[in-house]
């Protein structure tokens, strides 16, 4: 009997869950290496453009030898393995390099933009966020109804959408019918606060359409498939009102879920805002990076790319942690 019980309790040691610091440190190094095969993937993809920098640079009219000389000094003519591990020491070293078309620092031009980016992302966020949340909320809490049907097949419209017609649209209604907004979304220094809504205005609108139904239907779907647990029907048949339930039995259990749907919405609107920038002509790091591809500049897309990368995986992983915390039953997955 002893020998059994020695025998169970030595097979629940061995399956039992890690400490949740093993598994956090775990989900950073398997995106530090999803991040070094990003890196890869970056650097092979701008290296099979077409074009040459060299002859963007001295124009058409250049002397072999000028092409050949300026592609020395820019060290084009090195093998792509060479500079590639050039490349990523550089970045470990927070050294993106220089831009091959001016001349001046990557590290300066990505600044510049990065935070203009960072500030439509904000007000995204500000916007999206709270109301999707609510939207998916009240959904689930009334499924079913009228109200959800409603909300279901107008956030399938708007997912079916994409958001370069979203984007085209409002400009031809707000810009150039009704005159209300501006159809270029330029942000002048010492801009007073009216001046900086009527500039974020269609940007973020079009943005918070974009993600906006993704987030409300993940949320929706996620509370539901809560609702449907055991306890929740004990709780149902315990006379609990509706509100009641999700807020106080589903939704703490749902903060995983709900996590991960905030995170992965979130990583859309780094697809949507490069669209967004591009028609709106919005000075961030996007339009920088569109602006880059059009001249070869391929240090330049490259720091870019990495960034918006480095971002979709940091949302992935804040989401993966939150879903720990929230949910014990997947430390032992």
């Amino acid at each position: 009997m002893a020998d059994a019980i020695a025998l169970l309790a030595a097979g629940r040691r061995r399956f039992a869950a890690p400490p949740l610091a093993v598994l956090v440190l775990r989900r950073i190094a398997v995106s530090l290496l999803l991040l070094f095969a990003v890196s890869v993937l970056v650097f092979a993809g701008t290296e099979m453009l077409p074009g040459d920098v060299a002859q963007m640079i001295l124009g058409q009219g250049a002397t072999p030898q000028a092409l050949a000389g300026l592609r020395a000094a820019l060290h084009l003519n090195e093998p792509a393995w060479l500079r590639y591990l050039h490349w990523l020491w550089g970045l470990l070293h927070g050294n993106a390099g220089h831009s091959l078309v001016n001349g001046m620092s990557i590290a300066t031009l990505v600044g510049r933009r990065l935070v203009n980016s960072l500030w439509l992302a904000l007000f995204t966020t500000v916007v999206t966020v709270p109301l999707a949340l609510t939207v998916g909320i009240t959904a689930a809490i009334w499924r079913g109804t009228a109200y959800d049907r409603v909300v279901n097949m107008l956030t399938i419209a708007t997912v079916s959408v994409p958001e370069f017609l979203f984007a085209t649209v409002a400009v031809l209604i707000f810009a150039v019918r009704l005159r209300w907004l501006p159809a270029l979304s330029l942000v002048m220094r010492g801009a007073s606060f009216a001046e900086l809504l009527r500039a974020y205005a269609l940007p973020v609108a079009t943005l918070s359409l974009a993600i906006f139904a993704q987030m409300a239907r993940m949320t929706r779907a996620a509370l539901v498939n809560t609702l449907s647990s055991s306890y929740v029907e004990m709780a149902v048949l315990k006379g609990v009102r509706p509100v009641r339930l999700v807020l106080r039995h589903a939704l703490p259990n749902a903060l995983g879920p709900v996590a991960n749907a905030v995170a992965l919405s979130l990583s859309f609107l780094l697809g949507g805002v490069v669209i967004v920038e591009t028609v709106f002509s919005y000075p961030g790091l996007a339009k920088l990076m569109v602006d880059a591809v059009s001249t070869r500049d391929m240090p330049l897309v490259q720091a870019c790319a990495m960034i918006f990368c480095t971002a979709y995986l940091l949302l992935v992983l804040v989401a993966d942690i939150i879903a720990l915390l929230a949910n014990p039953r997947l430390r032992h997955r």
